[in-house]
């Protein structure tokens, strides 16, 4: 009996840690993120020093890991965990699927490989492209946007195909 009673009170606390500790971590975490993707644009646009510029993105960028930290400190391992089950269920709910049409595939290898091209041509041929040299930011923007789409639109078999580049393998083994 006492052994079930500590069974149920374990079952508890992991699969709902619900309180202050989980709130307060979840703010954290959401500012980790907020920090340096809102922050790091709003210097760029400021003009600063390039040095000024370089420094205070870096720092913002330092903020928001330590943030992530304390987000993961404050919450504590039964919240953290329960946070990844959470994000674990929600992308493996509405994430891509194993296999896609052929259509589809084409598609995502366009999105996938449209960005790639553009970052190495697009030094050569700025003053062709409106107003690129003066205001960047949005085609490097829409380019990272259509990359990380690419991955969800080519499917598991694409991840798949992408280990398996970075994957040695000698005689089958």
């Amino acid at each position: 009996m006492n052994s079930t009673r500590k069974t149920e009170s374990a079952e508890t606390k992991s699969s709902a840690p619900f309180g202050w500790r989980l709130q307060a971590g979840v703010v954290l975490f959401g500012l980790s993120l907020a920090v340096p993707v809102v922050g790091v644009p709003v210097v760029g646009f400021l003009h600063l020093d390039g040095t000024l510029t370089a420094t205070l993105s870096g720092g913002l960028l330092a903020a928001g890991e330590l943030l992530g930290l304390a987000a993961v400190a404050v919450m504590g391992k039964p919240g953290y965990i329960y946070l990844k089950g959470k994000a674990a269920a929600l992308l493996k709910r509405h994430g891509s699927l194993q296999h896609v049409s052929r259509f589809r595939y084409r598609i995502g290898l366009v999105l996938f490989c449209l960005p790639l091209i553009f970052g190495w041509v697009s030094v050569y041929i700025p003053r062709f492209l409106p107003g690129f040299q003066q205001n960047p930011l949005p085609y490097a923007m829409a380019g990272d946007l259509m990359f990380i789409t690419s991955f969800f639109v080519l499917g598991g078999d694409f991840w798949d195909k992408l280990q398996s580049l970075f994957r040695h393998k000698v005689n089958g083994t």
